[in-house]
This record gives C-alpha cells, structure tokens and sequence, in this order.
C-alpha cells in the first residue's frame, strides 16, 4: 500500500552495512518505498544521570541550555515522566522492552563481569522498527551486558535490532571517560581535530547518521555517557561556568557544578547541531525528536530539588526526568503536559508511529502516549504506575532495597530492608516531606497490597 503523508497520520489517529567501534561503514538504503518513506524518522536522545531540574526549561538559573530550552518552546514539556528504575541498566531494557524491569529481570545495573544481560528471547523495538524499514543505529552508551574482556558473554546492540553500532562501550563504563583515549573501548579511533571530547564526538557521529540515512525512515538511539560521574567538562567551558555567580568549586560541588554545566551545553549544543540538520534536510517536520534521562542526577554533585533525594532512590528525585518530544505536524509549541509517564511507554509509541502491531510474543507492560503528544490534556488508559528495586545491599549513593507504588497523586514507597512503607502525596508534597502512612493508614494499607499483587502478577518476590 502507498502511503501519502496525509494518509499516515490519519492512520494512526492524528488527522489529516554495519558499524564497528572504530568507525562508519556506511551502506545504501532503497528511496523508492514511498510507505517508508513517509514513516516519520524517531531521534531519541538520551542523557545519563541527568536530574529533572538541571535544564532552564524546567527552572535551571545556571546551567545553559538554550537547544533543550528551544525544543520545549517547539514541542512539549513533560513535568510528570518517570524512569522505571533509579538506576541505568534497568531503565535501558525497559526502554528496549516495553517491559517493566523486574518483569525483564534486570533490576539492578550491570557490572562489567555480570552473567546478566538483555535476552535476545526479547524482541526489542529496534527489531520492531527494522520490520517496518527503518534504519537503526546506536550511539553511545548500551550497558545491557557485561564484556568478553571482563570474562562475561557479551550481548552487543546488533544482536538486538540494530545495524549501527557507534562509540560504544566494550568494558566497563564506570569512573568517566569523556577524552579520547577513551578506556571503555581502546579500539575507537579519534576523529575531532584537538583534544576529542566524548560528547562532541557522539554529536558528530548523530549528524552524521542522520545525513546517510536522510531518505527514511531511521530510528537514531543517541545515549550520551554524560552526565555521568566522573564530571568531565572541557577547560575553556568549566572556566565559563567557574566565572560564574554562585558556582560551585571542582566536579564534586553539590550545587552549581561546573563540570556538569559544561558537559550539558556540550550536550545542548549536540541538539542544536541536530535541529540545523533536520532543517538543512527538510526532515524537521517527519522527525520526531525526543530528549530525557535515564534515572535522576547523583545528588553528591547536583541538586534535584526540589524533588527528593537522587540516583539510586525511588525518591521522586531519584525517578523523575525531564521528557521533551518535539513533532511539528502534531505537538502544538510550549505544551506542557502534567500526566504521569514512564520509559517503558516509548516502546508503544514507537509502534503506533510506525503504524505497527505489537509482536503477540512480546508482552508489553507501557502505553501509547500519543494522545498525549496532540492534547496535554488526554487521559491515558493506566493510573498506576510500578517500580520493583531489590538490593543485596544499600547502593554506595545511598538508595535502599525497595518498591514503589504510584496511584493518582499518592506514592508509597515499601522499604524491604526494614519493612517499612511511607506515603506521600505528590499534589502537594512533591519534595516527599511529610511521611503520610501513619496519619493514613487505610490508604497506605492499600496500595502496599496492590503493589504486592503486582509483584506476584509478573512473578518476582521482595528479597
């Protein structure tokens, strides 16, 4: 069947050649599929550690983040989006799942040596996407396996639906590594002129994916390795920010962090190299461009406020992130949108924007937002949402084994470790100050047991 763009969005309800880690090998893709072509191409960009408050959009004074900004003020502004985990590698495969973690079986994040990995039993939405035409392609940051060099069985991104493969990791990706020689992979060559900083780097590689694969549809998964600790910026952008009023001191301050605030303008200027490409092409209004984090920013060297606590907590600092997804033809400019999301809600989308079945093989725990995209002001078909974090021990940021429930505006937060619960009502108490467990005991009562049927419904137990 042949697609006219008008006839694709009315279908989905909105009117009328491999890479290696050292470099690119590019191959040709058909122009004449004129279904394919009309197919709208997904840019999603992901940052790693990034608090929900660190972007001006969402009330930042001192960090720099005039792209992001711009793209809220062209699309819209999510102030309710969760990450299904507090940590990255559950996030990631719930991205690539659809599924909520615990159902995937990846709770915690993955040690360079671990035996666990994404299943290739999964169909991912890379996999799903390639079924439909399109183009796929990494960039960045996998952490879904441990590494033959550290002795584990490695599962890399092209055994789960993609055909690119660019500046990713095969060891360990913990400590940083923002400046080439990179140590996460000892076989990437240096490309940038200088001194290669790891995020222009990524950047360059995006614009580059998006110029081969112009003629559509791609899907481009560009997740950065910032902000992630040890804070990296370039010299001449943390001189910037150290000049600045109220700057903190070296890449541990708690607030003001000069090392973070240049890593995200680097980051940010990556965004807007991204916008003058999509223009440059004519691709702006078939691209649907999305930015967010993958857990909340480690609040030994930022602030999350006024959210509570950070990384590695279901503290609402801990799960809450910035979500901004620009799509000319549908989102009206500087939406906001107030309604609880989560990750594993991509999957679906993604679908629906591709005009694909869900695979009957691959249960899917997360919903279609679309009609969020074209009313803010939709309801989605789920109120509740569900996190499940079992911990042999605290995480060293802090975090404890625990689970977390979200109903309306009410969370409960179970802590196996002591068996405790608190309630918080998020209406108005979003800083989660004032334990309500106590003073409400029927409510407190029932959401720890819907979160335990939840727990037997997809068959994992409290430690």
């Amino acid at each position: 069947m042949n697609y006219t763009r008008r006839d694709f969005l009315k279908a989905i309800g909105l009117g009328t050649a491999a890479l290696t880690m050292q470099g690119c090998v590019s191959f040709s893709r058909p122009t004449t599929d004129r279904a394919s072509a009309q197919k709208p191409n997904i840019i999603f960009i992901l940052a790693d550690d990034l608090g929900w408050a660190e972007l001006g959009c969402y009330g930042n004074t001192f960090n720099e983040t005039p792209n992001l900004d711009r793209l809220a003020s062209q699309g819209i502004k999510f102030t309710n989006a969760y990450a299904s985990a507090p940590v990255c590698s559950p996030y990631r495969a719930a991205l690539m799942t659809g599924q909520y973690p615990a159902r995937v079986g990846m709770t915690d994040y993955l040690r360079p040596n671990d035996a666990n990995h994404l299943s290739t039993d999964h169909i991912t939405i890379a996999e799903m996407l390639k079924r439909a035409g399109y183009a796929t392609g990494i960039i960045g940051k996998w952490h879904l396996t441990g590494y033959t060099n550290h002795g584990a069985k490695e599962v890399p991104p092209t055994q789960h639906g993609f055909d690119e493969t660019i500046v990713s990791e095969n060891r360990g990706i913990g400590g940083g590594s923002y400046f080439h020689p990179y140590h996460f992979n000892k076989q990437i060559k240096k490309r940038l002129p200088g001194t290669e900083y790891l995020v222009d780097r990524c950047n360059l590689e995006a614009i580059e994916f998006i110029e081969r694969h112009k003629d559509g549809p791609f899907f481009l998964y560009l997740s950065h390795y910032a902000v992630h600790t040890r804070l990296q910026g370039k010299p001449e952008l943390v001189a910037k920010y150290e000049k600045k009023p109220g700057a903190g001191r070296g890449n541990r301050a708690r607030r003001n962090n000069p090392h973070l605030a240049a890593q995200l303008e680097s980051l940010d200027e990556g965004v807007g190299q991204i916008f003058n490409k999509l223009d440059e092409l004519g691709l702006a209004e078939n691209t649907v461009l999305i930015f967010t984090g993958d857990n909340g920013g480690e609040d030994r060297v930022t602030s999350n406020a006024p959210l509570r606590a950070g990384k590695s907590t279901l503290y609402e600092g801990g799960i809450r992130e910035p979500l901004i997804i620009r799509w000319p033809p549908v989102i009206k400019p500087a939406g906001i949108c107030n309604t609880p999301t989560s990750n594993i809600d991509f999957y679906p989308t993604f679908l629906q924007l591709a005009d694909l079945k869900a695979d009957q093989r691959q249960l899917l725990d997360g919903v279609s937002i679309l009609p969020l995209l074209k009313n803010p002001k939709a309801e989605l078909a789920r109120e509740t949402l569900y996190w499940h974090y079992p911990l042999k021990k605290p995480h060293f940021l802090g975090g404890r084994s625990s689970g977390a429930i979200r109903d309306g505006s009410f969370k409960l937060i179970e802590f196996f470790d002591k068996d405790e619960v608190e309630l918080y009502n998020l209406a108005d108490d979003v800083a989660e100050k004032h334990n309500l467990a106590e003073k409400m005991p029927t409510k407190a009562s029932e959401l720890k047991k819907r979160l335990t049927a939840w727990r037997t419904e997809i068959g994992v137990k409290t430690p």
